[in-house]
């Protein structure tokens, strides 16, 4: 907000014609006022005063509170004056805070004139002319007030439920656990380095977009594979969880002048993107809350349909900081496979919340990793809940890191983060889940019980297999520590864009290729064919260079048996095999996975932009 103060001996105005359609209901009687001896505020409310209206209004109160005491009036004039800045807000934003203003002088004790808004209007002023009798500020809302340093406590909580002070669990012989405590708890810096998961990406065309904001990616067609059947994974084990899901879609884009949309975006302080349009400020979602709670408060719910899911594929957006930022970990436009569930109570919260875990944890360990977990809690809740911390523990089957917050600064009882250790030894947030207690009441999302009476669900917060993004940070990060214990780095097969790849040792072979990669389609296999001129070493070494998960050298002997030899990468070996062996070994290893068919053309001759490395 702009304000420019106006010591006057006499100010008088007059109401002439309607500016805006969004102009203040007036009466005649209030269509004209004049008074001696005043403080004139002439107020334009900017674009962005709407992330928060009271402070707004309260900041300006308090500047012109502080020029009428020192220049001794106890009249002041609210007048909205649209020229003091080019960067106005809407109407909705500017008439709460200039209504809040007055109301918040008249608290003080003066006696206060508000001009409507929203019109042409003519004015006569007379200024004093002494050294305070002109003043112009910049009045903004002050950030949300939280302690400097929010004091929280951490311990490790064992087993068998005993709390123990992180230091002493040092000489622990679970490493990974160790770098977790190291770095969260006792705050020592970890080794870095270059991570080599990023010569990888480059390998599928997924890399930054040098024509837009920093951290943004970009993934070309081998990375858009990928990605498409990671996110049909993410619904999959969506469903998995049992529990009645609707799938949603919407917007991103979201008005802060509408309190529930303002009051949650104050939660992420400055990581949010913000956009002005046609003089209203926007929130760019980061994460799908928004929506989904926007679409569900309109719901009629009872609750016999309780507990529910909604799901979206949020692409979401967070102003992280520019030197913090990590290809497919850090990155400001993220793809969230969002799922809240809504719950009648906290205990069904809590049975809900098991099965969230237990399928998390089932996902890790399927890439043959483990997490080691920070559990973000209140001493209150965890002392009420033991038993229930107990039960997530038992599935996790070794300590974990509790964070005590103090109560009422956070929406959730329980925020837990699901972190792997990298190849270089770092902690990783992958997945999370959250019980909020806080959201529901606050967009207007409730239920009819059994009584009649009407109720706030908790809400579980998760993503079973953290963003798209970070799943496929996982994913590569797994190929990295393989590397490291002297094995190919490869993708399951399910994820490799291209799963069998067929090089004729001549152009004679290519009608046997075509027929055996007819039968390999069929079967629901990605396959190609390398009919390039080039030496069959040549290209049996780039088929290996892309991670090509079976390899078939086809040479005449081959073409008319029944059998050919096959390049296996997760073996290292050369195995004879037949192609009912080699469908059947292919089927075993995408069982209860995603499939989507291959969108490049089968002869790598034709194939546009072939990457070679």
């Amino acid at each position: 907000m702009r304000i420019l103060l106006i010591h006057s001996s006499h100010f008088e105005y007059e109401v002439r014609d309607r500016a805006i359609e969004e102009a203040e209901p007036t009466s005649e009687k209030e269509g004209k006022d004049s008074i001696d001896e005043a403080l004139v505020a002439f107020c334009s409310v900017e674009s962005g005063d709407e992330r928060d209206n009271d402070a707004v209004a309260s900041n300006a109160a308090r500047e012109i509170s502080k020029v009428a005491s020192t220049v001794k009036v106890k009249n002041i004039v609210v007048y909205p004056y649209a020229h003091l800045s080019s960067n106005l807000g809407s109407p909705s934003t500017a008439v709460p805070i200039l209504r809040k203003l007055a109301e918040l002088l008249v608290s003080e004790g003066y006696n206060v004139r508000r001009s409507p808004f929203g019109y042409y209007k003519s004015f006569k002023l007379e200024c004093k002319g002494h050294p305070l009798s002109e003043l112009s500020k910049t009045i903004t809302a002050e950030k949300e007030r939280r302690p400097a340093v929010l004091e929280t406590r951490y311990a490790v909580l064992e087993t068998d439920g005993r709390l123990i002070e992180p230091r002493e669990y040092l000489q622990h012989p679970h490493p990974e656990f160790r770098f977790l405590v190291e770095k969260e708890a006792l705050r020592r810096e970890l080794p870095g380095g270059e991570p080599r998961y990023l010569e990888y990406c480059r390998k599928f065309g997924i890399e930054w977009e040098p024509y837009s904001d920093v951290g943004h990616m970009r993934y070309g067609p081998e990375g858009t594979l990928i990605f498409e059947l990671i996110t049909d994974y993410a619904w999959q084990k969506a469903c998995e969880l049992g529990l009645p899901l609707l799938q949603v879609r919407g917007t991103n884009m979201f008005d802060l002048s509408i309190p529930a949309v303002r009051e949650h975006a104050a939660l992420f302080g400055d990581r949010l993107y913000e956009v002005g349009v046609e003089e209203k400020q926007f929130v760019l979602r980061y994460a799908a809350c928004h929506q989904q709670f926007s679409m569900v408060k309109d719901w009629t719910l009872s609750y016999r349909q309780l507990p529910f899911g909604t799901f979206e594929l949020a692409d979401s957006y967070r102003l992280e900081q520019s030197g913090e930022l990590l290809l497919c970990f850090r990155v400001r436009k993220l793809h969230m496979p969002d799922l809240h569930i809504y719950c009648r109570d906290l205990e069904d919260a809590k049975k809900a919340s098991m099965k969230v875990h237990e399928k998390i944890y089932s996902e890790i360990r399927k890439l043959g990793r483990e997490y080691v977990s920070i559990y973000n809690t209140t001493r209150g809740f965890f002392e009420q809940n033991r038993d229930f911390f107990a039960d997530l523990v038992k599935v996790e089957g070794k300590p974990v890191l509790l964070n005590f917050v103090p109560d009422g600064v956070f929406y959730w009882v329980l925020n837990v983060e699901y972190t792997i250790i990298d190849a270089l030894d770092r902690p990783r947030e992958i997945a999370t889940f959250q019980i909020d207690i806080g959201n529901a009441e606050r967009f207007g999302i409730a239920y009819i019980d059994h009584d009649g009476s009407r109720r706030f669900p908790p809400i579980i917060h998760t993503a079973l297999i953290g963003t798209i993004e970070r799943y496929l940070f996982s994913i590569f990060d797994c190929a990295a520590k393989a590397e490291d214990r002297g094995q190919k780095p490869s993708l399951p097969v399910w994820l490799s864009p291209i799963q069998a790849r067929i090089v004729p040792v001549t152009m004679d072979q290519l009608r046997d290729a075509n027929r055996i990669a007819d039968e390999l389609e069929k079967k629901d296999i990605r396959v190609d064919i390398d009919d390039r001129e080039e030496t069959v070493q040549k290209r049996v070494r780039e088929a290996e260079i892309s991670w090509i998960p079976y390899i078939i050298v086809l040479g005449q002997k081959e073409a008319g048996a029944g059998s050919f030899p096959v390049r296996v990468r997760a073996r290292g070996t050369v195995e004879t095999m037949t192609l009912d062996s080699l469908v059947a070994e292919l089927r075993e290893q995408t069982k209860d996975y995603p499939f989507t068919r291959s969108p490049f053309p089968r002869t790598l001759s034709t194939r546009p932009g072939y990457r070679k490395s």
